[in-house]
This record gives C-alpha cells, structure tokens and sequence, in this order.
C-alpha cells in the first residue's frame, strides 16, 4: 500500500490526477444510481438502463485509467498501441454490462455480489489490457503480488458497490455503492501502476503508429464529454419519466377515474386557489351541492355498469353546459359539485343551478331504453356562506340535503338555521350511542288482529327513545341517524333479543314482528336471530322478521340466500311496506314470503282516492293467487275495516284496535285474558293509550 501511495504522489502529475479523480468520481455517482433504477424497473425500459449503465461504468473505467496515465511521470519514452487501446474500452463496457446483469437478474443470493464482482474483475482486466497497450522505450518489471493484490481490491469493492445498490438499508446507500465503485478503480489504479518498474533501453524504441499523448488527451476529452453527455441525458430522460409518473399519479389523486372530473382533493384545490387573494365582497363564488335523484333506483334495477354509463353522460352533458368561470367535480357516488365565479347578484347563483338542474333532466339513453333522473341542488355563496373552501362545500351540502328533504328536483340555498339542525342531527347521534347503552330505548308492540273476528293475532315491536333532557323522540328522527353512523345493526340486534325475551314470557303464544333494517341483512342475520331464539326460548314459529323492498333489492341474491337461510330456522318473513317500491310484484316471484303488509298509506287513502283503493285490491288478490296472507297496515276507521272485510283480508293493524302499548299493558292484557280462560282475543282492542 505504502508503494501504491508512493506511486500516486511522486510518480504522477497531480493536474491529471485531479481530472481523473472528477471522472472517477462523477462517472461512479452516474453509474450507481443508473444501476439501481435498473433494479426498479422492467421490460425495455430496464434493458436500456442496463446498457446505459454499463457504457458510463465502462467508459468511466476506461477514461479515468488513461487520464491517470496520462499524468503518469515515466522515466523513458511512451504512447499507446492503438488496438490493445480501444481494446480495452470494450472490455471495460462488456465486464459492466456482465456484471451488471448478474447483480440485477436476482433480488436475493450471493449473485449479487458475484456480479460487482465480475465488474470489478473488469475493471481489472481493462487496466492491465491498457498498460499491455502502453508502449515504452525500455523494459517493463511486474511485481505479481501487487499485481494480484490491485485484482482483489477491485474485485472486492465491485462486490460492495453491487451489495450497496441492491441491498440498501438507508436512501444514502446508492452514495455508498458508488464510493466502493470509486475505491474499485482508484485501488486498482494505483497499486497495480505500483507493480511496474520500467528500465530504460537504448535500442528500443516507440513503434512510429503508435498513439501519442496528444491523441489520448484529445481522446480522453472526447470520451469524457461523451460519457457525460450520454450519463446526463439518460438521466434527464429518467427524470422527465419520473415527473411524468409524478404528474401521472398526481393527476388521478386530483381526478375522478370515471368521468374524468375533479374529485373531492381536486375540487379543494381549485376552490383553495379560486379564493385565494379575493379581498372584495362584489364579486361572489357559487357553489353547487348536487345529487342526482332516484339514481339508486337505476343502480339498483339496471345494474351499475348502467348507473356508471349515466354518471359518465351526465358529466359530460353537464361540462358541455359550462361556461367561462365555471367548472364541474364529482366528489362521490351520485354527488357533483358546481363552482362559478363572478357571480354579482343572487339571482345569476340560482339561474346557473336551474340551467344545471334542466340539464340533468334530459334521459340518457341506455340499451334502447330511458334513463331518466332529477337531482336536488343546495346553493352556498362566497363570501356571506363562508370564505373557505371546505366551509363552502360543507354549507352547500347541508341545502342540498334540506333540498331533498323537500321532495325532488328542488333547488335550495343555505340558510344559518340549517348548520343548528346538523348540530342537533350530531347531537343525537352521540346521545343515541349513549342510550344504547344507557337503557334509554324501550319497545312497544301494537296489537295485529284478525279482520273477521277481531280476534288478536300478534304484536309488532315498535322501538322508542325516551331522552332525559329532550322527552320523547320520534323513531323517523333517530332511525336514519342510527342507519348514517351503522348504529342501526346494534340498534336492531337489542330489537330483536328484547322482542324475543318478552315474548317468551306471554302466556298465550301470539306472534311477534320484528322489523329489520337493511344494514342487518349484511351482518350474519340468520346466525343471530338462530341465536337469540335459543338463548331466549321463544318458539322460531312465533318470530316474524319484517323486511322492506329497499332492504333486499340492493343485491337480491344476498337478499334471497339471507331470507332462505332465516326461514331454516323456522321462523317466518314477512314483506313489509308492499306497494311503496317498483318492483314489488317481481320481489313477490323471487322471494318465498310468508306474509304481506300493505303500507298504511293505501289504506288510509282509499275512501279517497280510487287508484289507492284499485291497488290494496290487486294485492289482496295476488295473496289470494299465490297462497300467502295479507296484513294490512293503518286501519283507523270502521270503513277502512269494512272495506278489507269485503276483499278478503286476512289481518289487520292500527289505531282502530289500539296504538302501540308499553311491554307492561301487553302483558297485563295478555294475563287477564289468561286467567279468565278466554283467548286475549276476546278482548277485540287493545287499551287506549298515548300516540307513539
């Protein structure tokens, strides 16, 4: 070693030494991290980093030898034979090619390292084939242990450096590969230039074709400014890719997939820089809630490669409409927003959202069928609304909801009341949680009677919430609050456990129905309600589980496997709310219903309305046809009575024969009954009292 460094301070010249140091060095820094962008990619693109990587490696080798050799002080004359030169250029760029290869090939085993290896063996080789082409005036002496020694520093650092770039443990080891690179080639260098003793002879003299040292020098500046420019625009070609990946990737977080429009980050971005700067209250911002209406319909009886096509048309409908200052983003689901600037009265806000709303009406053709849909539209304004952009979002959601609440296809701007009616809907969502576990709900259970006799049938379990500091809350108040927060599935497992156990403390064995909601058909129903059964003791025969048509059409085959597998266990299921849906005959075809319930509204409508009459017939008559009974749902007077008599139903439920009761009065009425030894029946309605 003592030799090597002796051979670099007095037996060279430090200016060429210093630019073969900057090669070296920039040449191992290019080569390194273009070999580990070899190992992060594939295909063509992977071949050709490969050879890019390999061709700088080689050239920086190559380049670096001679401009040291170039420095090199010998004591007699000297040039270069020009085959063996050029000779070992290739060989340096094929070693690297090789060992590059080898160390890429594999992501684990020692092949890594054999192939750095191979390149520092390279590196080797090509030294010694250029001190084969360095022709000189004398005698040359080799000292072999040096020799062997230089082979094997360059041999171990390419090892290091390959070890480095495939196996790094910090982002700072593509630095270390390349200084193992480095101390490859200056170890080498050096020591194996220890290793030559050179004798002057007088009769020896340069062949007259060989190279001089002004064609190396020109060749080394042309290989240098070569390999540079080649390294650079590989790079600068990976880099342009990278950034294009990055704006790629960029783009499809700021974007939605399937319209292309912004989504909800590209939507705040846009209104970030929208508002940003704006000092004055003249010029407003419009932003627009939209949801389409009755697009769950579509989804649901279409299919969503249909509800996806309407979606898509919509967009493009929409953003056809738009003018200068205006722009369209689809945040979710059936959800778009509108943005438009500019704006200097209330009146242009909601002109645009009724060109909007017109816009949305138009039917998307779909399979030689109509497609049509309406949405309902919440108006939020900068600056009185709200100045930033997720403020004006939220405010233009909250009239969109307070818009739908309305009925369809209305339009609706913010109002401060409705931030008071989300607090209080937050509210109560925390406060249901708590009453859930705070023995806040209770269950009623309205009588269901026979319409000939009047004898009673059954109960439904009705839930209610007494709060401490509010009274008493409507079920239509807190039940979609329970579905929003998925409260509902605890919720209706308390329903069913609590039904279950009081009913099976009835000494008459009435039934019992027990709604269930949607969100339940997805959690293992079947296996809880077989559960609840047998750790409460009740009969399955005595249990109904009521489901709506919009609890089972989202995805009727589930739906068919849960209502299949609840009447395993023997208890019945009933259709809840027939007549409210628009596919109610086809869901009677698929499903093997033991009961249907009528909705309430059809039967307090038909002394009044001849189509309402019409359709509780035609329901009475296809459970005729098809062998399943029929309850009918808000019975309130003797003529709604007398009517379902005449047509022939089996069952009714309402107010005429009682309101829903407390646990406590049920069971009242059912012991009395039991112990006169007359059936609870006899009684014909249930007590008075309070409306629940």
């Amino acid at each position: 070693m003592w030799q090597a460094l002796t051979c670099l301070s007095g037996q060279h010249d430090l200016r060429f030494v210093v630019v073969a140091a900057l090669v070296c060095v920039l040449g191992s820094l290019l080569s390194m991290r273009l070999l580990a962008r070899v190992r992060r990619n594939g295909g063509a693109r992977r071949f050709n980093l490969l050879f890019l990587s390999g061709l700088v490696a080689g050239g920086t080798v190559w380049t670096t030898h001679f401009a040291a050799m170039l420095g090199y002080n010998a004591p007699v004359a000297r040039a270069f034979e020009p085959g063996l030169t050029f000779a070992s250029l290739m060989i340096a760029v094929v070693f690297a090619w090789g060992g590059f290869y080898i160390t890429t090939r594999t992501r684990l085993g020692p092949a890594i390292e054999g192939g750095g290896a191979v390149f520092g063996l390279g590196i080797a080789a090509m030294h010694y084939a250029g001190m084969a082409a360095f022709e000189v005036a004398g005698e040359v002496s080799w000292n072999y242990p040096l020799v062997a020694l230089s082979v094997t520093f360059a041999a171990g650092f390419g090892a290091v450096a390959a070890n480095r770039i495939a196996r790094p443990i910090t982002r700072f080891c593509k630095y270390g590969g390349a200084l193992a690179m480095i101390l490859a080639i200056v170890s080498l260098h050096f020591t194996g230039m220890a290793a030559v003793t050179l004798y002057p002879v007088s009769d020896v003299v340069v062949p007259p074709q060989a190279l001089s040292d002004t064609f190396m020098i020109t060749s080394v500046i042309v290989g240098i400014s070569l390999m540079m420019a080649m390294a650079a625009s590989a790079y600068a070609i990976d880099l342009q890719a990278a950034n294009e990946a990055t704006e790629s990737y960029k783009h499809q977080a700021m974007h939605d997939p399937l319209t292309g429009l912004p989504n909800r980050n590209g939507l705040a971005q846009l209104l970030q820089d929208l508002l940003a700067g704006r000092g004055d209250d003249t010029a407003r911002v419009v932003v627009l809630a939209i949801d389409l209406d009755r697009f769950k319909d579509i989804n649901d009886v279409h299919g969503h490669v249909a509800g996806d096509h309407l979606l898509r048309q919509v967009a493009q409908r929409i953003s056809a409409e738009l003018q200068p200052g205006e722009f369209l983003a689809r945040i979710g689901g059936d959800e778009f927003v509108a943005v438009k600037s500019e704006i200097f009265a209330r009146g242009e806000a909601l002109k645009f959202a009724e060109r909007l709303r017109k816009v949305v009406l138009d039917p998307v053709e779909w399979q030689h069928q109509s497609l049509a849909v309406g949405c309902s539209i919440g108006v939020a304004l900068y600056p009185e609304h709200g100045q930033a952009a997720d403020c004006l979002t939220q405010r233009a959601d909250l009239a969109m909801y307070r818009a739908k609440s309305l009925g369809r296809g209305k339009i609706c701007t913010y109002e401060p009341s409705m931030d008071e009616a989300n607090r209080v809907r937050a509210e109560l969502a925390i406060d249901l949680k708590r009453a859930l576990a705070g023995n806040e709900l209770e269950l009623h259970y309205q009588v269901q009677n026979d319409t000939s006799t009047g004898d009673i049938v059954g109960f439904e379990a009705l839930i209610r919430w007494n709060h401490p500091q509010k009274g008493r809350i409507p079920p239509d108040a807190f039940i979609p609050i329970a579905e929003e927060t998925g409260l509902i599935v605890e919720i209706g497992d308390w329903v069913l456990r609590t039904a279950c156990t009081t009913a099976a403390q009835w000494r008459l064995p009435f039934k019992v129905a027990v709604n269930v909601a949607p969100m339940q058909l997805n959690h293992d129903l079947p296996r809880r309600v077989a559960e609840i059964l047998k750790q409460t003791g009740l009969a399955p025969a005595r249990l109904e589980i009521e489901l709506t048509e919009t609890g089972i059409i989202a995805d009727r085959q589930h739906a068919l496997h849960v209502v299949l597998a609840l009447k395993a266990t023997g208890v019945t299921v009933a259709m809840d709310d027939f007549g409210t849906g628009y596919s109610s005959l086809s869901t009677l075809q698929a499903f093997p219903f033991d009961k249907i319930k009528v909705d309430k509204s059809f039967i307090q409508a038909v002394e009044t309305s001849a189509h309402a009459a019409a359709i509780v017939k035609a329901t009475l008559l296809l459970g005729r046809s098809l062998n399943i009974p029929v309850l009918a749902e808000g019975v309130e007077t003797t003529r709604h009575l007398d009517f379902l008599r005449e047509e022939g139903c089996n069952s009714v439920q309402g107010y005429l024969f009682g309101r829903p009761m407390p646990v406590e009065i049920v069971n009242r009425m059912i012991d009395d009954a039991k112990a006169s030894n007359q059936p609870a029946s006899d009684t014909r309605k249930a007590p008075t009292v309070e409306a629940a």
